[in-house]
């Protein structure tokens, strides 16, 4: 389980400066993001945290039958893309009582699925092992930003309302859903402009989605982007949106 996020520093803004004030924040699903995710399928059962941090790498446990122990366990990560293939990441022995764990470390954040199979399976068999989707953090310091910017277009060509949700970011395409990961909540929302351009920051959360997940000063969270399909219907607020000083 990944442990709530901790302070980092004092408040700031990069695009356009922060100050909270006594608003409702808008409609925003918020998930738990300190969850075990499991499935079982062909005898197999493979678990693992529904979150975890580049630093730390991902962890899975599991159980094979009881004819397996002594056995291999290959661990695939799935690739990405229309014509993604599955990737061996890790491999571990079955213990005599038929458990098993693995870990390793993926080299981006961002949406992992991954597979438990017996070494050697059958293609029948590794069709059927059973899949868990991870998502990846990258520990990066957040700003926030709003005042002085609403009524303003973004660099992505919205307009910034005090209900917007979304964040800037120096290089992410316009429209990229973005997980934020803090203190155990998770939110998706899009890249709606470009910055921080202070404070040492890589993104900047306006402030209704700092509203939203608690956070009211700069502060260190969890960031990753994720395909596109993971973000329907998660952001429920008015499709307005922020200003930057520029775009990147």
């Amino acid at each position: 389980m990944i442990p709530g996020l901790a302070f980092a520093g004092s408040s700031g803004g990069g695009s356009g400066g922060a100050g909270t004030g006594p608003q409702s924040a808008p409609s925003v699903p918020i998930n738990n993001g300190n969850v075990p995710v499991s499935a079982s399928s062909d005898g197999i059962t493979i678990t693992s945290e529904a979150s975890a941090f580049m630093r730390g790498g991902v962890s899975v446990t599991g159980t094979v039958p009881g004819s397996d122990a002594g056995d291999t366990v290959e661990i695939d990560q799935l690739g990405s893309g229309s014509s993604a293939t599955w990737t061996p990441v890790a491999n571990t022995t079955a213990a005599s009582n038929g458990t098993f764990s693995a870990a390793w470390h993926p080299p981006r954040p961002g949406q992992v699925t991954i597979r438990a199979q017996i070494q050697g399976s059958q293609a029948s068999s590794a069709a059927a092992a059973p899949t868990v989707s991870v998502t990846l953090y990258r520990r990066s310091t957040a700003t926030l930003y709003g005042p002085g910017f609403y009524g303003h277009r973004t660099a992505c060509g919205r307009i910034l309302r005090r209900s917007t949700i979304g964040v800037a970011n120096r290089t992410l395409k316009c429209g990229t859903p973005v997980q934020i990961y803090y203190q155990g909540q998770v939110i998706t929302v899009p890249v709606i402009d470009r910055g921080p351009y202070a404070h040492g920051a890589n993104w900047d959360l306006t402030m209704a989605t700092g509203r939203t997940i608690g956070m009211l000063e700069t502060e260190v969270i969890g960031a990753a982007p994720v395909p596109s399909a993971a973000a329907t219907g998660s952001v429920t607020a008015a499709p307005t949106s922020a200003q930057a000083p520029g775009a990147q």
